[in-house]
């Protein structure tokens, strides 16, 4: 099935980030090997100001064009609304999209994101006509905030960018899930294995954002398509629907009376 973000219909519900591989080729194949239709990529790590990225963004660009999809600009390295809003305004220049990826990290040890500067940065950028996907922590409370300003789009953390620890807090990712029934989530940073990504799509998620887990694998082409077989699986069990629990066994074969297959004959 398809994802819709912002009005944009994408074949694929897996987002993937464009940092750490060991060479432009493998990010390329990897990509490609995904899936995906939306390439994230970090403006602060090029210096804009400077045009300096210019290659390697033209690069990305054109595996994105190759992909007949969206370039997401994130605004990784942030530590405050106004270095954020600078940031996105730049990147809004450079690529010519309103899409931007809003990050405004708090805290330099797990990365986290600053609750109060994020929601500044995400109702000024709104304001000037950005669609915000902006990342954030796994909190109720966050989540619903950003998604009454006008985000279309809220992404959870599983845990800290770059721990592929999974998800570490299932429980507030159900919760969020129940709560915003008509925002699209899509759980972002933290993601190790492909299991992870079924599991969140299990949950109801509507897609996953993932760099380290694929860019750091042994062979990150394979893992891409994994991580692409994955999120299938999980969109599927979640749509098929999931069997209760059960508290004590209960057997699959009859034991008692007669067969179940002789049970209709005459």
């Amino acid at each position: 099935m398809s994802l819709t973000i912002y009005g944009q219909q994408l074949d694929s519900r897996l987002l993937i980030g464009s940092a750490l591989y060991s060479s432009p080729q493998v990010m390329k194949e990897a990509i490609l090997a995904s899936g995906s239709q939306v390439v994230t990529l970090s403006l602060k790590r090029q210096n804009p100001a400077d045009n300096a990225g210019a290659k390697i963004w033209q690069y990305i660009q054109d595996i994105v064009t190759q992909t007949n999809g969206f370039l997401l600009p994130n605004t990784a390295g942030c530590k405050s609304a106004k270095e954020a809003i600078t940031l996105a305004r730049m990147s809004q220049e450079i690529f010519n999209t309103d899409w931007i990826k809003l990050e405004v990290i708090g805290d330099d040890y797990n990365l986290q994101p600053d609750p109060i500067e994020l929601l500044k940065a995400t109702e000024q950028l709104i304001s000037d006509g950005f669609k915000v996907l902006p990342y954030c922590t796994d909190d109720l409370v966050l989540c619903q905030r950003l998604s009454d300003l006008g985000c279309e789009v809220v992404m959870p953390w599983a845990s800290p960018i770059g721990t592929g620890k999974g998800l570490m807090n299932p429980y507030n990712l159900e919760t969020i899930r129940l709560r915003l029934p008509n925002t699209t989530l899509i759980l972002d940073a933290g993601i190790g294995k492909p299991s992870d990504a079924c599991l969140a799509m299990e949950m109801g998620y509507d897609g996953v954002l993932l760099n380290s887990a694929v860019a750091l694998a042994d062979d990150p082409v394979v893992m891409a398509k994994a991580f692409a077989l994955a999120l299938q699986a999980g969109e599927f069990g979640y749509s098929g629907g999931t069997m209760p629990e059960r508290q004590t066994a209960h057997p699959s074969t009859p034991t008692l009376d007669t067969p179940f297959w002789h049970q209709n004959e005459a």
